[in-house]
């Protein structure tokens, strides 16, 4: 009995301690959640509401903009995936090696990721420019200026090398974690065989490295397919669409257009999108994820 009342007692300590999150977890994500889906099926005006059953979901996949804007999105994360994945790999190891002012380094490079993202927004809007500094670059090697954000050809890039430049420090953050997990022993044994650099990453790291290439990878594409405020910001959406994204497209719906049934179905397939590739990545990490312990 005295045993039961400790039990029951720490129990309860627990639960009083964890509530406040839990309770924070339900009504800014699961009962928004829900809400939305609920909402999917409904026309709302205002206070009214009214049961229209699937009709904006067979209104949402005949409407070209919205297409548009999935195609760009998955153009946009397939950018951020190619380029700012092994971007931040590449980062990581050089700020893995023991050198001077390698803690200064690896400060700087985080710097971006606590920025603001509407502060950073704003100035690479003014770099982008047809003055603007990244024109002045290209120029010093003969590349004629771009217009960056007018131009429905390089808009989209300009947010991809925005948002690589604001976000792989974290990505690098956690790779160097991963890198300094991995036993030295190993690479030791490696210089005794004689093995080059290039083969102890290709054979040593990356393999190794495997699970944090994993989780890097499943948080990238998430993070990427709800991007918002850099389309926002640079271009809006624009130029005829070429940089809308799906979270732009249901903030229009929802406090522009005020349709907030159809941004709420909208979001209910951003939603199946992700748990769809998510549950396709844990499938297939179980055949190229290699596990120290296993």
């Amino acid at each position: 009995m005295k045993s039961f009342r400790k039990n029951w007692r720490e129990w309860l300590g627990a639960y009083i301690f964890i509530a406040p999150a839990m309770i924070g977890l339900f009504l800014f994500m699961v009962y928004p959640l829900i809400k939305g889906m609920y909402l999917s099926f409904y026309d709302v005006k205002l206070m009214d509401q009214t049961f229209i059953g699937l009709d904006n979901y067979v209104k949402l996949f005949n409407d070209k903009h919205f297409i548009q804007a999935m195609g760009n999105t998955a153009q946009y994360t397939l950018g951020i995936i190619v380029f700012g994945v092994p971007l931040s790999l590449l980062m990581a190891v050089f700020m893995n090696q023991k050198m001077t002012g390698i803690t200064g380094f690896r400060l700087f490079y985080y710097l971006p990721v606590i920025t603001s993202m509407i502060a950073v927004s704003m100035v690479w809007k003014g770099l982008f420019t047809a003055d603007g500094l990244v024109n002045q670059i290209i120029g010093l090697v003969g590349i004629e200026p771009v217009n960056w954000l007018t131009d429905e050809r390089y808009a989209l890039m300009a947010i991809i090398i925005m948002s690589i430049w604001k976000g792989s420090g974290f990505n690098m953050l956690v790779f160097l974690g991963g890198l300094q997990t991995i036993p030295t022993s190993i690479y030791e044994a490696a210089d005794v065989d004689g093995a080059s650099p290039i083969t102890k990453f290709f054979r040593i790291t990356l393999p190794l490295l495997s699970p944090t290439i994993f989780f890097v990878s499943v948080t990238t594409i998430i993070n990427s397919f709800q991007v918002f405020e850099q389309a926002q910001i640079l271009t809006n959406g624009g130029p005829k669409g070429a940089t809308s994204t799906i979270v732009l497209t249901i903030y229009e719906n929802a406090f522009e257009a005020f349709q907030p049934g159809y941004a709420s179905a909208q979001a209910v397939i951003l939603f199946a999108i992700l748990l769809s590739i998510t549950i396709l990545q844990f499938i297939v990490q179980k055949r190229w994820v290699y596990r120290i312990d296993e």
